[in-house]
């Protein structure tokens, strides 16, 4: 037995529950992964409060988390691309990662180079993974460009920061305090826009000389559509990569009025297979770490059995960068 996170209806933080439950051997294609750190995502939020649907089984319920980093402990027939004792991350999956150990399905298992910590990896498995899914797929960012980025103090947000100045791109994000504007200028955020007494589209215009950016990466969502699309050139990219304030629902008419604006709302399932290109991802971003282009540690630390004390923290906005549980 070991103890995980688990919960039977969806609601506040109270509905987590900290249990025992039983992990048994790896069937074929499986490894038992014994949890050093596991990420805390803004999407576990969205799954406990049903805004993304997950069946919970009456009586059975269900975990929650996505995202960690560990040891195999065993290996399952067919898996011979892993074995015990190596140390890997992973970031999709079924969900379970708040846990002390768990069978996955070993093709979503991700080596560790040596050089990051596990502590580090932590909060680059599903964060710096979306940034790289961002800036290097969904609009691909070449240097040069001036980008909106909302929630630049955010987990993903600071590997963005630190990946858009290693690329040469002129970051302007939107913050909520100017603590946080700091904490986003020292990770190579160009420009801040503190939107507590700030105007996002003034702000914006007076960056660009009236020019406008060529894609927003919007994690906000409904709060900031408007602004959003407002600050973007025509026929710019708006990508709504998250909905933290509300559902986004746009006309394709106001898309026209914008500007002829090409949106997209990725999700990472879509751009992370075949294994051997989720592989290849991984690599691009460990690279930037150990070339020191990216430095990221959590910012906030909870005990596992404490989950519903870091959920609230997370909602609240009390966090900056990455937050992790502890087994």
């Amino acid at each position: 037995m070991v103890k995980a996170i688990r919960f039977y209806e969806t609601g506040g933080p109270e509905v987590l529950k900290y249990e025992d439950v039983a992990v048994g051997e790896p069937g074929p294609g499986q490894a038992r992964v014994r949890h050093s750190y596991i990420a805390l995502n803004f999407i576990d939020i969205y799954f406990r409060t049903g805004r993304y649907p997950l069946a919970l089984p009456e009586g059975a319920g269900s975990g929650l988390g996505s995202d960690a980093v560990g040891v195999v402990e065993a290996v399952g027939p067919g898996v011979d691309y892993l074995q015990p004792g190596d140390r890997v991350g992973y970031l999709i999956g079924p969900q379970g990662a708040y846990s002390q150990a768990r069978v996955m399905p070993a093709e979503v298992l991700i080596p560790l180079p040596d050089g990051i910590s596990d502590r580090t990896a932590a909060t680059l498995m599903m964060k710096g993974m979306t940034a790289q899914y961002l800036f290097r797929q969904v609009y691909p960012l070449k240097g040069g460009e001036t980008i909106l980025y909302h929630a630049a103090a955010g987990g993903v947000g600071l590997i963005a920061c630190q990946w858009a100045r290693a690329l040469g791109v002129t970051m302007i994000g939107t913050v909520s305090t100017d603590e946080k504007a700091e904490i986003a200028k020292a990770n190579g955020c160009a420009h801040t826009i503190v939107t507590s007494r700030e105007n996002i589209v003034e702000r914006v215009k007076e960056i660009t000389n009236g020019k406008g950016v060529p894609v927003v990466y919007d994690s906000v969502g409904k709060d900031t559509l408007m602004d959003s699309l407002d600050c973007l050139q025509p026929r710019g990219h708006f990508v709504s990569n998250g909905t933290s304030s509300g559902s986004v629902v746009v006309d394709s008419q106001l898309l026209a009025q914008k500007g002829s604006i090409w949106m997209t709302r990725p999700a990472m399932v879509h751009y992370i297979h075949p294994r051997a290109h989720m592989l290849d991802m991984a690599r691009e971003l460990f690279d930037h770490v150990l070339a020191g282009d990216i430095v990221s540690e959590p910012q906030q630390t909870f005990a596992l059995a404490d989950a519903a004390e870091a959920h609230r923290a997370l909602e609240s906005r009390k966090t900056t960068g990455s937050t992790v549980l502890v087994p």
